[in-house]
């Protein structure tokens, strides 16, 4: 038989003995070219100038996965060497060169990295389409399925694995032939050498490691940079020093406490773990860092997710958002503010959408006619531009002539005569205060708005005010039972209203609340700013969007993106540019993240399941022993699920202490109102750690089902 034939069957025995090795090199071959098409993708980076630096975000990603797919296929390479050094000694005693045993050695592995290379290009192909789908629909942009591959993302992908998988098979040739016959057939007896060679050291190290856990955990959770940086340390240390010092750690801790020592399966189990730990505690180690990374970054991609949307959602409830610069941010009544003042009944009437001749709006009216009249004028763009503000007359005009509207409406935002529903809020809640006021909205105005969105009526009872308020704060504002004075008079509060409500912004409808008080009682009242909301018959489209921000650009002087906060100028938002911009936010970070977090996982379990089943043989004989011994085969099962619930649980359960703090804390470092109480962000880590239990579990129940087979043999 020939070496080609020889290296051609062995890599066909290799593949199926690794099977669970085969297929997640084929599945991060796959992963590295779907997110390479990613890469190279002119239809996706034409989507958004945002797109430009997906490539940028990827490729440092890549970076990461192509270290941590070389140090799988390193691992995994040594370890089969190791496994089948007497067959190779073997080939040497029967006449063959080391050169010939070192070649039939690098052949073979280089045909099963190519057979994976080959089905994760073609499986690639097929996860590039869905990655394709996911962004266009979050561009809303229509998808058409397309089998034409990038030829550079093809080729970036072979050059990834080509280099792998030559830098790593070269010094396994390189072993090969320096080995002579005794050291070849005897290489599967070496072991991981230990970092630590006295037992004592050991224990030290043990105890060491875990007040470094107890002392680091906390650390991550303070917020201040150098505290973090230090907890890190101390938890990286805490991994590698738990899992070099088990082995001698556990012992002791069984030697003091002999009656659990032997009870049940105690002794089986943790003699085997201790020994397994022995000589792979390096091994253990890095996969309960991998572990780590893994579940921070799959957490963290669910907590961007959720500040994204946060600020779509929050920063316009309206398909155009246009507001001019809020007034008195430091407590200094501008002078335009005094000329306000004296002109406010015909500002809060113009705004209502009231007329001069219209006796429906009596003193204290909470009826809806007002709003209704002024919705029904304010569709007529013509009218709309005679009564614009001169701040909107540019976006106005071409608004009026390009784009349909459902409804539209401008508006004011009026100064509170004090701060103390910004303080109750300052004292009571995460908030970021931005006026030195309560900002106030007439009723009137607010009722059309609720009209305008398609929100249920909300009715002001007189001698009342309404609290519209983000969801965040709505069972404070429940709580809150103080009243306010407005132009010498004195309100109760009344309903909380939650609905998005553009509370994002400090030129919207008030920082994260608002005050809504009858018209006539903010005649006197300063405006603020002023508002410009409409809601478009259909989406703009991708040539209107562009054409109002090169009108805002102008407007700016220049450059200036979605929002602009320079005195005396505007700010414009869009629901597609907002739209736009969290779909390429996401694309750039979330979608790495889950990209490392999933090749990580996937890495690291396959790492541990081939060390599990490289022992089948040895369980068999224990086992088979144990059987002589009278073990009955269900007593055997339950102490393999044991064995391999704790083995797989070891290096699992180190990161849950790290990672879910740490999570827990950059929650709470979002701005406020982006996570909703406890519950959503315990919802968001429970399903981040779903996710990863889910791939890890395969990894387990395929172990287990092939252990079980081989080693409980009738």
């Amino acid at each position: 038989m020939t070496l080609s034939k020889l290296s051609l069957r062995n890599a066909r025995r290799q593949a199926g003995d690794y099977l669970i090795y085969f297929v997640t090199v084929v599945l991060s071959a796959a992963l590295i070219h779907a997110f390479n098409g990613l890469v190279f993708s002119e239809e996706l980076s034409a989507l958004s100038s945002f797109m430009e630096s997906l490539p940028a975000f990827i490729i440092m990603v890549s970076i990461l996965v192509i270290c941590v797919m070389g140090w799988l296929i390193h691992y995994v390479t040594t370890f089969m060497l190791s496994r089948r050094s007497r067959e190779l000694g073997t080939y040497i005693l029967i006449g063959l060169e080391n050169s010939q045993v070192a070649r039939l050695f690098f052949l073979e592995n280089l045909i099963v990295g190519g057979a994976a290379l080959a089905l994760g290009l073609v499986l690639g192909g097929m996860i590039f389409q869905v990655l394709r789908a996911i962004i266009l629909s979050l561009f809303h942009a229509p998808y058409t399925f397309s089998l034409a591959l990038s030829p550079m993302a093809v080729m970036l992908t072979f050059v990834y694995f080509t280099v792998i998988y030559l830098l790593v098979l070269r010094k396994s040739r390189k072993s090969i032939r320096t080995m002579n016959i005794h050291d070849l057939i005897y290489y599967e007896k070496k072991n991981e050498e230990e970092a630590v060679k006295k037992s004592r050291s050991r224990r030290k190290l043990f105890t060491a490691a875990i007040l470094s856990g107890i002392t680091g955990t906390p650390l991550l959770l303070t917020g201040n940079m150098p505290l973090i940086l230090l907890g890190t340390i101390c938890a990286v240390f805490f991994l590698y020093g738990f899992f070099l010092s088990f082995s001698s750690g556990v012992p002791a801790w069984f030697e003091k406490r002999p009656g659990k020592k032997y009870a049940s399966h105690a002794l089986l189990i943790f003699r085997g773990l201790s020994a397994k730990l022995t000589t792979m505690g390096l091994t253990m180690a890095t996969v309960s860092l991998l572990f780590t990374v893994t579940i921070i970054s799959e957490g963290t991609g669910m907590l961007f997710g959720t500040l994204f949307q946060s600020r779509v959602e929050g920063s316009t409830c309206f398909d155009i958002f246009i507001g001019t610069e809020a007034s008195d941010l430091d407590g200094n009544a501008s002078e335009d503010d005094a000329a306000h003042s004296t002109a406010a009944a015909d500002s809060f009437q113009t705004s209502a959408g009231t007329s001069a001749d219209d006796t429906s709006a009596s003193p204290g009216s909470t009826s809806l006619p007002a709003a209704d009249t002024f919705l029904r004028r304010i569709e007529n763009p013509e009218t709309c531009i005679e009564s614009a503000a001169p701040e909107f007359m540019p976006y106005l005009e071409y608004i009026g002539s390009e784009i349909p509207l459902r409804a539209s409406m401008q508006y004011n935002i009026y100064q509170g005569e004090n701060r103390q529903v910004t303080d109750y809020i300052d004292q009571n809640s995460e908030y970021y205060s931005y006026y030195s006021y309560d900002p106030l909205m007439a009723y009137s105005d607010y009722a059309a708005l609720r009209q305008m969105l398609g929100y249920s009526d909300a009715p002001l009872e007189p001698g009342h005010y309404i609290i519209h308020c983000m969801a965040y704060l709505g069972n404070l504002m429940e709580n809150y039972n103080q009243d306010i004075s407005v132009s010498g008079n004195r309100l109760s509060p009344g309903s909380v209203y939650t609905e998005h409500f553009s509370q994002k912004l400090w030129d919207g409808n008030g920082r994260a609340f608002i005050l809504v008080v009858p018209d006539e009682h903010l005649a006197s009242r300063p405006v603020s700013h002023k508002i410009y909301g409409a809601m478009t018959n259909v989406p703009l489209t991708q040539a209107q969007d562009d054409r109002l921000q090169e009108i805002h650009e102008n407007q700016m002087g220049g450059s200036a993106g979605l929002t602009h906060f320079t005195t005396g100028y505007c700010t414009l938002m869009t629901k597609t540019s907002l739209t736009r911009e969290y779909a390429a936010v996401s694309a750039c970070t979330i979608f790495p993240l889950y990209y490392l977090a999933l090749i990580l996982t996937m890495a690291a379990a396959t790492i541990l399941t081939v060390q599990q089943l490289s022992e089948s043989i040895r369980y068999r004989q224990q086992f088979t022993l144990l059987g002589k011994l009278g073990m009955d085969r269900l007593e055997m099962a339950q102490a393999l699920r044991k064995q391999l619930a704790i083995y797989y649980c070891l290096p699992a359960l180190p990161p849950l202490l790290i990672s879910i703090p740490f999570l827990w804390a950059m929650g709470h470092t979002f701005e406020p109102g982006t996570i909703n109480g406890p519950g959503q962000l315990t919802g968001i880590l429970g399903t981040a750690l779903g996710l990863f239990f889910l791939i890890y579990f395969v990894y387990i129940l395929m172990a287990y089902s092939s252990l079980k087979k081989t080693v409980l043999t009738e």
